[in-house]
């Protein structure tokens, strides 16, 4: 992105005019999730993706998740939904729930870090499925902010990471959650807890 103010808008603004052009120009938007700001560009667009990796200083065999803004887009970008992953979706979704799936093969390779694997939630924040929804498509939900740096949790701190090098900033406020999302791998007989956030594992494993 170039050195230009990103537009700001309310939450509760409508997303669609301002956030679809520059969606499908490559440009990077940040969002408020249920946990923190997350930066949003098109899974699809292999440049997007490449800026996106840019912009945060992230390695290059990290993977980005992504969120859906209904569970009707899940099918665009994983190969198969497990009974138990079933499960989970109809207790924890929407919400801070991460689940790894076998990833379509219409995801590039460097979403993916070449894992063959993506996350994706069902944000429990109205204002992360409304913008999936607006743009018509699963979104990355990556965290807003450089990598080894505090997540941020307002946009005063989405600015004062990215500020001139982002197009869009959805202001949804001061974020209050103390942990990101939980991330569970669905893809083998038994569930792996690969991170414990803000949904306990107990609760996971209770089920």
């Amino acid at each position: 992105m170039d050195s230009e103010k990103p537009r700001i808008l309310s939450a509760y603004d409508d997303y669609s005019a301002a956030a679809s052009p520059l969606f499908r120009a490559g440009a990077v938007i940040a969002y408020p999730t249920e946990t923190f700001y997350g930066l949003c560009v098109d899974p699809f667009n292999t440049k997007a993706i490449e800026a996106l990796y840019e912009l945060k200083g992230r390695p290059a065999l990290s993977p980005i998740p992504l969120i859906i803004g209904d569970a009707g887009m899940l099918d665009r970008i994983v190969t198969d939904i497990p009974l138990t992953a079933r499960k989970l979706i109809e207790r924890f979704w929407p919400g801070p729930l991460t689940l790894v799936f076998k990833a379509s093969p219409a995801l590039p390779p460097m979403l993916t870090s070449a894992t063959g694997t993506i996350g994706v939630r069902l944000s429990g924040s109205p204002y992360a499925r409304r913008l999936s929804c607006a743009l018509s498509s699963p979104i990355t939900s990556t965290s807003a902010n450089p990598t080894g740096m505090p997540p941020a949790k307002s946009p005063k701190e989405v600015l004062g990471y990215f500020d001139g090098r982002i197009g869009l900033l959805i202001d949804g406020g001061r974020l209050t959650a103390l942990k990101g999302s939980t991330i569970i791998d669905v893809t083998r007989d038994s569930l792996e807890i690969i991170r414990e956030g803000e949904i306990p594992s107990s609760e996971i494993l209770s089920l």
